[in-house]
């Protein structure tokens, strides 16, 4: 589990083909310290497991179906990663919390540096589907507050240490970005869609009636 707060940037030094994926070897900097093997940590959001840990450097094996469905696969020599260590339980939750479980990605629609700073991404109706006015998204594992959603984009304020502590602050139009909704919505829309597919409460409840009321 992480918290979306990220603790350094990394930059990615290899990138080698395995049988079932790729292994990637990322300079964690400052955060390799006390990392050992079996160890949890969110690259550009996406959860990894720690596979050979040697100096700052750490390596990584990233299975096909998570290359496919995260902007890892993606990943060149010299490219610069957020990087979060696992929480441990008592530790402040200055973000939200964060699986490191990337639900899609979204591309750049625009950035809006005046202040405060708006970034705008354009993403499928089933991701928009499951987050809320002012609540929590990670976008490539940045905990942000929504400002805006429609059917097919949404978008967020950045502040300015979030542009100069992370890779946000380099993004441009058209570029591919990780995105997880807020846990506690994912679960709140399948327990309604799976009530509604069963039947249940047809007659006073509808996918209509739940997003004028702000739930979907």
């Amino acid at each position: 589990m992480f918290t979306g707060i990220i603790q350094h940037v990394g930059v990615v030094r290899a990138v080698r083909d395995t049988s079932d994926g790729a292994r990637l070897a990322i300079d964690l900097g400052p955060l390799a310290d006390g990392l050992a093997r079996g160890d949890s940590v969110a690259v550009n959001g996406a959860c990894l497991t720690a596979s050979d840990c040697s100096g700052q450097t750490a390596e990584f094996d990233v299975i096909s179906e998570t290359l496919k469905r995260t902007t890892l696969g993606a990943f060149r020599p010299g490219a610069k990663v957020n990087l979060e260590r696992a929480m441990a339980l008592g530790d402040r939750l200055d973000g939200h919390l964060v699986q490191g479980h990337i639900d899609a990605t979204a591309s750049v629609r625009s950035i809006d540096r005046s202040q405060p700073c708006i970034l705008e991404l354009q993403a499928d109706g089933d991701l928009t589907a499951l987050m809320a006015p002012k609540g929590s998204v990670a976008i490539d594992g940045v905990s942000l507050t929504l400002v805006s959603i429609s059917a097919d984009r949404f978008s967020v304020g950045l502040i300015p240490t979030t542009l100069t502590d992370t890779t946000l602050g380099a993004l441009s139009a058209g570029e591919t970005v990780n995105i997880e909704a807020d846990v506690i919505g994912k679960y709140v829309v399948t327990f309604l869609r799976r009530m509604l597919d069963q039947g249940q409460d047809q007659g006073t409840v509808t996918l209509d009636k739940l997003r004028e009321a702000g739930f979907i």
